[in-house]
C-alpha cells in the first residue's frame, strides 16, 4: 500500500480501534487510554501514515499560519538581507509544522488593514513584525487586541526594550560597528563613520558603535557622514571628505554606503582606503571589501523560538525580562 492511499480508516483497521479513537490520538491524545495510544502511534508509524495538513487545521480550527509583510521593492544592494530573512523564516517553519503567509503594504496604515483582515479571517494566527521604528503603531494595533506577534526590530520607543511587554528579536547593530571600528583603528586613527540622516533608529545604534570604539580607543569621533542610501549620495560624501581631509578608514551603517565609498576613494586614487560595509551583500564580496554580517537566519531561527511554546500551536509566551527578545550577535567579515 502507497504512503499515498493510506487513510485515517487504515489506520483504524491496523490498530483495531475505531476512526473517532485514531482522531483523538492525532488531536487530542490525553484523553486516549495510554496503551490504545501507544497501539494506535505503532500503527500510524508501520503504514507511515501522515495526517493531511490542511484537515487537521480545519478540525482545530487554527491557521498555525505566520504572517510577515514584504516591503516594496526598492532596488539597492542591502535590501537582499530581508530576502535573506523571509527565506530563512520560511524554511524554519516549515521544518516545525508552521506556514508564512506574505503579504504586501506600502504604509502603516496599509499594512494594519492587511493584518485586520487577515486576523479576522483566521488566515494568520502569529505575525511577524520588521523594520520597527518611534511611533511604531503596528505594535501598539497587535498588542491592544491580543495578537501574538514578534518584531523583528527592537521596540525603539521603549525606555529599556530588554524590559519591554513585547516578544523582540534584532541585531546588535552597535556590537557590529564597534568591531568594524577596532578593526579599522589598526590601519591608523581617523576612522570616519558614513551614516544615514539622523533620527533612523537602526542607523543611530551603528552610529553608537563607532562612537564608543573610538572614545575607548582614545581616537576623536569627529568625522561623522551623513547620506541617504544610495551609492550616488555616499560617494559625493566621500568624495568631498577625501579631498579635503587625512582618512585612514571609513566605517559605513550598510552595504550600499560602503559601495559609494569604495566608488569615490578608486576616482581619489586611493582604492587602498580601508572601507567596511554593514549587511555583507554579494556586491561587497565582489568588490573584496570588509562588512557585518547581520546572520538574518539566526533572526529567524529566534523569532521562532520566540513564538512557539510546544507543538505547532503557536501562542504569545510570557516575555519577562531577558526572556522576550533575543539580540543576535553580528560577525565581521574582513577580506
Amino acid at each position: 500500500m502507497s504512503e499515498k492511499s493510506i487513510t485515517i480508516e487504515d489506520v483504524a483497521v491496523a490498530a483495531g480501534v475505531s476512526r473517532q479513537t485514531v482522531s483523538n490520538v492525532l488531536n487530542t491524545p490525553a484523553i486516549v487510554k495510554a496503551a490504545t495510544r501507544e497501539r494506535v502511534q505503532e500503527a500510524i508509524s508501520r503504514l507511515g501514515y501522515s495526517p493531511h495538513a490542511s484537515a487537521r487545521r480545519l478540525r482545530t480550527q487554527r491557521s498555525a499560519t505566520i504572517g510577515i509583510h514584504l516591503d516594496p521593492y526598492a532596488g539597492g544592494i542591502s535590501g537582499v538581507v530581508l530576502d535573506r530573512f523571509v527565506h530563512a523564516l520560511t524554511e524554519s517553519a516549515g521544518d516545525r509544522g508552521l506556514r508564512v503567509l506574505v503579504y504586501a503594504a506600502s504604509d502603516q496604515d496599509e499594512e494594519i488593514r492587511r493584518m485586520s483582515d487577515l486576523v479576522h479571517a483566521g488566515d494568520v494566527e502569529a505575525v511577524v513584525v520588521t523594520g520597527t521604528r518611534y511611533d511604531d503603531r503596528r505594535l501598539a494595533w497587535l498588542t491592544e487586541r491580543g495578537v501574538p506577534f514578534v518584531s523583528f526590530g527592537r521596540p525603539w520607543d521603549a525606555a529599556s526594550p530588554e524590559e519591554s511587554a513585547h516578544l523582540w528579536v534584532d541585531v546588535d547593530g552597535a556590537s557590529g560597528t564597534r568591531a568594524a571600528t577596532q578593526h579599522a583603528l589598526t590601519v591608523g586613527p581617523r576612522v570616519a563613520f558614513l551614516g544615514w540622516p539622523a533620527g533612523s533608529p537602526t542607523g543611530d545604534d551603528r552610529e553608537r558603535g563607532w562612537r564608543e570604539a573610538m572614545t575607548d580607543a582614545g581616537a576623536r569621533p569627529d568625522l561623522r557622514l551623513s547620506a541617504e542610501e544610495r551609492v550616488a549620495d555616499a560617494r559625493e560624501q566621500v568624495r568631498e571628505l577625501l579631498a579635503t581631509t587625512e582618512v585612514d578608514a571609513v566605517v559605513c551603517a550598510s552595504d550600499t554606503l560602503a559601495v559609494g565609498a569604495h566608488v569615490a576613494a578608486v576616482a581619489a586614487q586611493r582604492a587602498d582606503l580601508s572601507i567596511i560595509g554593514f549587511d555583507n551583500t554579494p556586491a561587497v564580496e565582489a568588490l573584496g571589501l570588509a562588512s557585518v554580517e547581520q546572520l538574518p537566519e539566526l533572526v529567524a531561527a529566534g523569532a521562532l523560538d520566540l513564538l512557539m511554546a510546544g507543538g505547532t500551536r503557536i501562542e504569545r509566551r510570557a516575555a519577562g525580562a531577558g526572556e522576550g527578545h533575543v539580540l543576535v550577535q553580528p560577525r565581521l567579515v574582513v577580506r
